[in-house]
């Protein structure tokens, strides 16, 4: 084995895609992880999956298979095992005679190939595809349809829900529910939405904050998967005319993810959404949030305060909470005592001590931050500021010594003044108290592997040019199979910082309107939310039409 990745990472130091010094760093790494060498030079940012697959395409002759377009027969299938599918990252995709052509995502593992060979009786001929199109493929020709159709054999035997149906393991309803979540971990959907009709019943997945459908299944089928979930979440099945929320905890291909359950009734049934956290790839670093260097200072400034309140805002799902948790990670030292209050918990952070609101008994953010002041805690996370009374007891402990870190739903940074203001909270108090503002937007980024480069048209140039920005190249994706032909992969945030200084605390202690704390925050230098979207634009990480789509109103 040791020559075959010698023999890979010499390759890729011949197309000068790698240097021998990075190859030699994988490689030691690689003898400790036992990670695939392709998988770690990917990881470590040194070359794109696209590249990898073009060099095996290229300089050893092994066909690249796009397995977005590629319409397999699913009796093809049958012929390896889904167990050994997934173990090695490969598919059939056509036989010939003894002949049998599988994509793969390493046609370089021949330990892999072997094992194939003798599973089948075969001869394999490996192609290349990306390990997204390899996940998404096996998802949908595997497993999913299997369990459908056993449950459509089941329904017509019988329209009840036994209880052995929605608990035994290896029922196929149970199956089915574990293979909608595998796949929207593999696909990295941040939510499963389980929408009932009339007619059936529609599973959709939010990826880079898009929702699409990715499958509907018969309506006769809603009853089953709405009652596993619920078992799952630990809800009551029998109530299905009031909205409950509940929590799932299990593994996925290994890893630990935490997933938040809601129900509503609707005139069709239960809509289900299910918020998916993967625990594995844990709090993001703060330098890892796509700050500017100059708001990233601000941020580091603010968040070192002895006391005081900072707040981060911007509307639902726009990364607040990661970013919360990013300065809590940050903040987290033997020496400091950190409290959270929250609705929900979302990450467990070690070291840290944090509170679940619970309203039903009274455990409020307000009564809860009461109580959290009375045991000498140095730093304060509250998950939400939602009304005047959590804002004043919120503001009164940043005043009292400590640094109180939260969110609001505002659409700006100097909104939040204002929004403070209407709570009915003191102008004094807030200039006492508030340290700073960091508004925040999730854009998608540029998918890496099929990125290029074109040249503005008129109009972009007329729009760049009024925001100060002369350019004659952008970039975009034309959409691949790692990106679902979207042309997009993954999200970065776009930030605005406004830093309240003493012109500014006059300002508000003056009642002064939002266009003059607008006006002393420009001439400061803070930089706008579209203004740090476009100077990502101008760096090739997003789209002129991802920024305007998420700051118009700015």
């Amino acid at each position: 084995m040791a020559t075959i990745k010698k023999r890979l990472g010499d390759l890729l130091v011949d197309s000068l895609l790698i240097s021998e010094e990075q190859l030699q760093e994988a490689l030691r790494e690689q003898s400790k992880t036992k990670q695939k060498l392709g998988d770690l030079l990917i990881t470590h940012g040194y070359i794109t999956e696209q590249q990898l697959i073009e060099v095996l395409e290229f300089q050893l002759g092994i066909p690249h298979v796009s397995l977005f377009k590629y319409q397999i027969d699913p009796s093809i299938t049958q012929i390896i095992p889904e167990s050994m599918a997934r173990r090695y990252q490969a598919i059939p995709l056509q036989k010939d005679g003894g002949r049998l052509m599988v994509a793969m995502a390493d046609p370089l593992d021949y330990f892999a190939i072997e094992e194939l060979r003798m599973s089948t009786g075969f001869r394999i001929e490996p192609a290349i595809s990306s390990r997204d199109e390899l996940q998404r493929a096996i998802a949908r020709h595997y497993g999913l349809q299997d369990s459908m159709n056993q449950m459509m054999v089941d329904l017509s035997n019988s329209d009840e829900i036994s209880e052995t149906e929605i608990t035994d393991e290896d029922s196929p309803v149970v199956r089915l529910v574990n293979q909608m979540i595998q796949q929207a971990v593999q696909l990295r959907a941040s939510d499963i939405h389980v929408d009932p009709s009339e007619l059936h019943v529609s599973i959709r997945y939010r990826i880079d904050g898009v929702l699409r459908t990715e499958r509907t299944v018969p309506k006769q089928m809603q009853g089953f998967i709405t009652a596993r979930l619920k078992i799952m979440a630990k809800l009551n099945i029998a109530e299905r005319r009031l909205p409950q929320d509940g929590r799932i905890k299990m593994k996925v291909d290994f890893k630990a993810v935490d997933i938040r359950v809601s129900s509503l009734p609707t005139i069709h049934g239960e809509k289900i959404v299910l918020r998916v956290l993967d625990l594995s790839t844990g709090v993001k670093a703060i330098d890892q949030l796509g700050f500017n260097p100059h708001n990233m200072q601000l941020f580091r400034d603010m968040i070192d305060r002895p006391y005081g309140i900072l707040l981060i805002t911007g509307p639902t799902g726009s990364g607040k909470t990661t970013t919360l948790y990013s300065g809590l990670q940050h903040l987290n030292r033997e020496d400091t005592n950190i409290i959270t209050i929250e609705d929900p918990v979302e990450y467990q952070l070690e070291g840290i001590n944090q509170v679940h609101v619970t309203p039903n008994i009274g455990l409020t953010f307000a009564a809860g931050l009461r109580s959290i002041l009375r045991q000498d805690p140095n730093v304060v996370m509250v998950g939400e500021i939602r009304d005047s009374e959590t804002a004043e007891i919120a503001i009164r402990a940043s005043l009292t010594g400590h640094l109180v870190l939260s969110t609001l739903h505002t659409n700006d940074s100097v909104s939040t003044i204002t929004r403070f203001r209407d709570m009915g909270v003191e102008p004094y108090l807030i200039s006492s108290s508030l340290v700073g503002v960091v508004a925040q937007r999730l854009v998608r980024r540029i998918c890496t592997e099929c990125k290029v480069e074109y040249n503005v048209t008129d109009q972009e140039r007329i729009f760049l040019k009024n925001r100060f920005v002369e350019v004659d190249k952008l970039y975009r994706g034309k959409g691949c199979g790692s990106c679902s032909n979207t042309g997009y992969r993954g999200r970065v945030a776009i930030h605005e910082v406004l830093n309240v200084d003493d012109e500014m605390r006059e300002l508000i202690t003056n009642g002064a309107s939002v266009q003059q704390l607008r006006d002393s925050a420009s001439k400061q230098g803070m930089i706008g939310l579209m203004d740090d979207g476009l100077e990502k634009v101008t760096r090739g990480i997003t789209t002129l039409q991802e920024v305007l789509r998420e700051t118009v109103a700015h």
